[in-house]
Parts: C-alpha cells; sequence; structure tokens
C-alpha cells in the first residue's frame, strides 16, 4: 500500500455563484464571512477550500480586492490549501478570471475543460483560445489546474489539452454531476467518467443537490477524492438547511472513518496532488 493510500481529500466549497441570502441565510458571502466559515471547516479537518466571493449586494462575482481580501484572511489563520474559481461569472474577460490567481498565488484555481448550456438559460462559455491561455499560464505560476468536468465531452477536451502540452500529467480532475446542461448525478455516469481519465490521475467527485450523498458513497468506493459545500447543496438533510458548512465536513468525516480512512490533512493533500507550498502563507 502506499502512503496516502488510506487518506481522502476533502474539498469545502462554502459560497459558489449562486445561493444568496434569499435561499438560506446561512451561506457566506462576503470575505469575513467566507473566511470565517473556512476556518471553520479546516479546523472540522478540511483539506482545501474553493473559493468563490461575491460582491457587495450578494451577486456573484471575479472582483479581485474581494478575493485578495478573502485570501489573506484565511491565510492569516490556518494553511488549508486554497484553490480559487476562474469561473465566478458569466461574461467576463479572460483577464478577470485569470487575475486572482496570477496574483494571489493559490495552490489550485479551477480549469472548466469546455463550454455548455448553463441552466438551460445562458452559455457557460470556456472558449479554446480561453483554456489554452487558461493552461499555460497555470503552468508559468505553478498553479494546478483543478479540471472541472461537466459531460464526457470535457474529458476528452483534456486529453487534447495534456497531448499539446497545455496541461501536464498528472492531471486531477473534479467530476460535476447533476448540473442543469451537464450528466445527471447518477453512479452510472460517475463510473464512466472515471474510466476516462488516464492512469496516473487523482479524481474527485460531486453530486448537486439530491445527487449529493449518492454520489459522495460512490465516490469512496470508487476511490475518489471529495467535495463538500453551499455551493452544491443547502440541505442538509430533506426539507432541512445545512446551518454551517462545517456540518457537511464533519459528516464526511464520520462517513470517511466509517470505512476505515482519514481526511487528508492540508499537507497531505499537498502531497498527494503535487502542489507547491505557497510563499504567502501565514502572512
Amino acid at each position: 500500500m502506499g502512503e496516502f493510500d488510506s487518506k481522502v481529500i476533502l474539498t469545502v466549497a462554502p459560497t459558489g455563484a449562486w445561493p444568496t441570502k434569499k435561499e438560506t441565510p446561512y451561506v457566506p458571502l462576503q470575505p469575513e464571512e467566507i473566511a470565517d466559515e473556512v476556518y471553520a471547516c479546516y479546523q472540522a479537518g478540511a483539506s482545501i477550500a474553493h473559493i468563490h466571493v461575491r460582491d457587495d449586494e450578494g451577486n456573484a462575482s471575479m472582483s479581485f480586492e474581494k478575493f485578495k481580501e478573502t485570501v489573506k484572511l484565511i491565510r492569516e489563520r490556518c494553511d488549508i490549501v486554497l484553490n480559487l474559481t476562474t469561473s465566478g461569472g458569466i461574461g467576463l474577460t479572460d483577464d478577470v478570471r485569470i487575475k486572482p490567481f496570477v496574483e494571489l498565488k493559490p495552490e489550485m484555481a479551477s480549469f472548466d475543460c469546455g463550454s455548455m448550456n448553463w441552466q438551460h438559460s445562458t452559455v457557460f462559455e470556456n472558449s479554446p483560445k480561453f483554456l489554452e491561455k487558461l493552461g499555460q499560464t497555470m503552468q508559468e505560476h505553478e498553479v494546478k489546474p483543478e479540471i472541472e468536468i461537466f459531460d464526457a465531452g470535457m474529458v476528452y477536451n483534456a486529453l487534447y489539452y495534456l497531448k499539446k502540452g497545455i496541461l501536464k500529467a498528472p492531471l486531477h480532475f473534479q467530476f460535476v454531476l447533476g448540473a442543469a446542461g451537464g450528466m445527471a448525478a447518477t453512479v452510472e455516469n460517475l463510473v464512466f467518467l472515471k474510466s476516462l481519465i488516464p492512469e496516473g490521475s487523482t479524481w474527485s467527485a460531486f453530486g448537486i443537490g439530491k445527487g449529493h450523498l449518492p454520489i459522495l458513497y460512490a465516490t469512496l468506493a470508487l476511490g475518489g477524492h471529495l467535495r463538500v459545500g453551499m455551493e452544491d447543496n443547502i440541505f442538509f438533510a430533506k426539507g432541512q438547511l445545512a446551518k454551517s458548512n462545517v456540518e457537511f465536513v464533519e459528516r464526511t468525516k464520520r462517513t470517511v472513518a466509517e470505512i476505515g480512512m482519514e481526511i487528508a490533512t492540508p499537507d497531505e493533500a499537498r502531497s498527494m496532488l503535487g502542489l507547491k507550498v505557497p510563499s504567502n502563507m501565514n502572512q
């Protein structure tokens, strides 16, 4: 057995681009709220924090200043691995999407590997030109792409970019199941997607909404890593809002322990994913 065979990397995605205080009063939206929530999740055992920010009105945003403040507040308190989104809104310029990870030097950032009809209402655009620029910029700044997969064609896009040198092995995939416009959150779809990725890749998965727990259990059974949080699901149980992202982290930790495994520490996650320790840690 390998050194980390009994370890599961747990990402918490506390905010996302969608839920507002109207849907749940518990979602953290502003930098201090997000940092407090991330720190609490870190104390509960989370390995990675996937960060979105909002504007002052609570709308989806790629505001660099909001990212800067949020990252500073988190880094002052803990060494959780940071994974910044590059997709905090629709219709943004390439530079606006790229600047946060270039300037703030997180360990990871999202690489949404194709375009899709988002929520059957708009286009979530990730053009070939943008993805090439994104992958090359991530390599230049030693930020590892988390390759977001909403349907099977995006895996084949990733394989193309790997062949072209835009992405570098070993790849890390995040399977996103249950988004309207993407693949449904079924175990069959998860097994199929896992079968497509190159040997030596790492992967994680989550189901949106009611698909959350079935995909979590299936991912553990298949040897993958996990993501939880209000970005993907605001309900702890049917009709019961989660009062904190910590509730998801603690339940997942119990579930992982039941099968004789443990949640990876941030440093263990860095080793498992080949991440560079950021120079701005705890500053």
